[in-house]
């Protein structure tokens, strides 16, 4: 399989889950009003239970593609979206949906989780962290258009479309990979499935010093941005009076993600995946204070809101990539299990945090502001602990050639 189409499905098996997001989020009134829903803010619980649910799943798929393949986790994992998406179309109890959710995202998580480990199969260091950024860059382009996605469908039929659509695109995508993924994990690399080497695996991911600061500032900063999609339809739509153009204005601000990516690989290699992402982070930290106030103004525009969320959109293009990559490095052997650890840790955390602050949403952006702030200054400190107080550092991996390290 050649690079391009290598990206390609990577970032649509990742798109998968974004759509389940994203293209729910202008008919989550429809929804609300159709199975009876009277609470204005629980109708985030169709976005923040499928969070929530698919960080516990990513404990799964990985120490089972460690020991039975990448193909055959994947496999299943498509299979179980497919048929939850089937069964959320038809639903007619607003809990009875919550748990379909609950069980898609459980049983779906190897499409979050097992890309990463198919990347660190091929490629490490830098270079990963180029293809990751690449990867991410197209991934972008999904939760740009998804919300766009869904509108549209709003316009010719029900909210249940939406979900009968994701079924199609999962048909779709079992059969490219089917045909044309081969397995990546080596035969030297399986692991048993025993139950005190998944344990000592997924202790050995989640204790490494160098890789859990990135792995939990990651999941940080991700909640601030859960934060903001949990909450954006009723802050960005409503308040700000965007109404229908709310998809185009939220698809706008995820292609600066898309941007940053790109940029990021075109750059990673040259400057070193710490030295941009800490950058980034800095500059984040920065941004979320100018957030903090503006929000504090008494009439707050949705052009000067939108331009400060781009721009801290635009930061995590640079910041997600490289944490997750950097996090990779150690475990070229314990990949899978690595994965799972990772992308369960950066779920369960971000998807809470973000539920925490889309619920405490008050008709403003300041609840908004505040959390973003605040979980970019608790992850520049994890992110310190795990360099021993050192930023902007650069490491190569083992086997890197001396002319790279030092070119003179």
């Amino acid at each position: 399989m050649g690079e391009r189409e290598f990206v390609a499905m990577m970032a649509m098996l990742m798109a998968l889950q974004a759509l389940c997001i994203d293209a729910m989020l202008p008919a989550l009134g429809q929804i609300a009003a159709d199975l009876g829903v009277s609470d204005p803010n629980s109708r985030q619980l169709v976005i923040a239970v499928y969070l929530v649910a698919g960080g516990f799943g990513a404990l799964i798929p990985g120490s089972l593609a460690d020991r039975y393949g990448r193909h055959r986790v994947l496999f299943g994992s498509q299979a179980v979206y497919l048929l939850q998406a089937l069964d959320c179309a038809v639903v007619t109890d607003f809990t009875v949906l919550l748990v379909l959710r609950a069980l898609q995202a459980i049983g779906s998580a190897g499409l979050s989780v097992l890309p990463s480990a198919i990347i660190r199969d091929r490629m490490a260091g830098d270079k990963m962290a180029k293809m990751q950024s690449t990867v991410s860059m197209v991934f972008m382009l999904v939760p740009a258009i998804a919300p766009t996605f869904g509108q549209l469908i709003l316009l010719f039929a029900s909210w249940r479309w939406i979900f009968a659509v994701m079924a199609v695109m999962a048909v779709a995508m079992w059969i490219w990979v089917h045909l044309r993924l081969p397995e990546t994990l080596r035969p030297e690399n399986r692991q048993p499935i025993r139950p005190r080497a998944i344990g000592a695996n997924m202790w050995e991911a989640a204790s490494t010093r160098e890789s859990i600061g990135y792995v939990l500032g990651s999941a940080l900063v991700m909640g601030g941005l859960f934060g903001y999609i949990n909450c954006s339809q009723q802050l960005v739509a409503e308040h700000f009076g965007a109404g229908e153009t709310f998809p185009l204005i939220f698809g706008a601000t995820a292609l600066a993600m898309a941007g940053a990516s790109f940029t990021n690989a075109r750059i990673v290699e040259h400057f070193g995946a710490r030295r941009v992402s800490h950058t980034a982070l800095i500059a984040f930290i920065a941004v979320s204070a100018a957030q903090v106030w503006v929000a504090s103004w008494p009439h707050q525009s949705l052009w000067q809101f939108m331009l400060l969320m781009a721009a801290n959109k635009c930061l995590i293009g640079f910041i997600g990539a490289n944490f997750g990559s950097i996090a990779m490095q150690p475990f070229a052997r314990i990949a899978g299990s690595a994965s799972s650890v990772i992308a369960f840790l950066r779920m369960l955390i971000g998807s809470s945090v973000g539920a925490v602050i889309g619920l405490a949403y008050d008709n403003t952006a300041r609840p908004l502001a505040l959390g973003l702030l605040a979980t970019a200054l608790l992850s520049l400190g994890l992110v310190l602990w795990s360099e021993h107080g050192r930023l902007f550092r650069r490491i190569y991996p083992k086997g890197t050639p001396r002319e790279v390290i030092d070119p003179r």
